[in-house]
């Protein structure tokens, strides 16, 4: 008789098939190839600011290229401290409440890691971020998506209440938010603080584009709120504001309770943060003035108005972000049955990269959509807009 032969030890996780490159990654990929402009990945080529750069030099000169402490170095940690007190009034003990993470990627996993459990299930707002999604289901935990309301994403109270249930652990608040530029009101805020007051939730909130506020939009950190600080793991970071996003260097501020373990989670992944880059973002959080911050927000809301006007002129109907440095644009025009054909025949017809917007919303949804990013040098981005008048 024939015997069955058994099923090799040797085989991908249960999570392996489901892992596949992002989008984004993907139409890098494809415009590196091409030689094209790439407005699909948020790379924020824009100068390094001379008092990061020239400190991180000195500090390699200077020997400063072994491990540091697993949550940072002193002085950044100290930097962080002062500049969460200066922003936002709040203080935080950068003996015990401050994690220097490798990029705000690295603190997100690390929270994760360390406050959520399997089975676990955390409210995001759609259209998301696919990394805070893609991180949550890489530790089996289950990311709930609450849709925002076309076409301004407002939060829908109602949905995110339904939302909630007796498994629900955390919510995950990303403003200025990627990909829309979603900038939550107070209001807004308001109400995801009452939402995770009334069911006893953590609040993470990636506040890494808090930098980037246009129109007099103003963020809010909804650790401001009352009841929440303790509740609420802020994650930010330097790769958008100091144009660093190769160095991989963020940050997580949160209650001591909470910290050691997050700490201990990121130690065990990345052991610390690169030595000598931290000491470039710690002089860039002592030495940059004020103005630095608003030169940062005006000259990105110049460059958003090129990019609104390129792709309005080519057909591509913008919304309007008020935050972050990406647009959503209406690609129905283009030739393509999804977001992801229609992403590759812009790259194929002006050799401008663009994401799918299907890549930041549910199955089925985001397909007539397209994100670029804006945070690019002049020249380029000019060149960019220039050849999508011509599409």
């Amino acid at each position: 008789m024939p015997t069955s032969t058994p099923a090799s030890r040797l085989a991908l996780s249960l999570l392996a098939p489901g892992a596949v490159q992002s989008e984004i990654r993907a139409m890098s990929v494809a415009c590196e190839q091409m030689g094209g402009i790439n407005l699909a990945q948020g790379v924020c080529d824009t100068p390094v600011p001379a008092p990061v750069q020239e400190a991180a030099i000195r500090a390699i000169e200077a020997g400063h290229n072994i491990y540091t402490r697993l949550d940072g170095i002193g002085r950044l940690r100290n930097a962080i401290a002062a500049k969460q007190q200066r922003d936002y009034g709040l203080a935080y003990d950068a003996e015990s409440e401050v994690l220097v993470a490798s990029g705000a990627t690295a603190g997100f996993h690390a929270a994760c890691m360390a406050l959520l459990n399997p089975g676990d299930e955390v409210l995001l707002f759609e259209p998301f971020y696919g990394y805070h999604v893609s991180t949550l289901k890489s530790l089996r935990i289950n990311p709930i998506l609450v849709p925002l309301t076309e076409p301004d994403w407002a939060l829908d109270a109602d949905a995110l209440r339904a939302a909630i249930t007796p498994k629900t652990r955390a919510i995950v608040l990303n403003t200025p938010s990627n990909p829309g530029g979603k900038v939550f009101s107070l209001a807004e805020i308001q109400e995801v603080a009452a939402v995770c007051i009334e069911h006893d939730l953590f609040l993470i909130t990636d506040e890494i584009y808090e930098y980037f506020v246009y129109d007099g939009a103003r963020h809010i950190s909804a650790t401001t709120l009352p009841g929440m600080k303790e509740r609420t793991i802020v994650i930010s970071g330097f790769s958008k504001t100091f144009s660093v996003t190769g160095w991989r260097l963020g940050y997580v501020t949160a209650d001591r309770k909470w910290m050691g373990a997050m700490s201990y989670f990121h130690d065990l992944t990345y052991v610390c943060a690169p030595s000598a880059l931290q000491h470039g973002a710690a002089a860039g959080l002592e030495e940059l003035p004020p103005s630095f911050y608003t030169e940062l927000a005006a000259s990105h809301q110049d460059k958003r108005t090129r990019m609104l006007a390129a792709l309005t002129a080519a057909g591509l109907t913008p919304s309007t972000p008020a935050g972050a440095y990406y647009v959503l644009a209406d690609a129905t025009r283009l030739a393509g049955k999804t977001a992801a054909e229609k992403a590759r025949h812009l790259l194929a017809v002006t050799g401008v990269a663009a994401v799918a917007g299907s890549a930041f919303f549910r199955a089925g949804r985001g397909e007539n959509l397209l994100r670029f990013c804006f945070a690019k040098k002049d020249k380029d981005l000019d060149e960019a807009c220039e050849r999508l008048r011509g599409v």
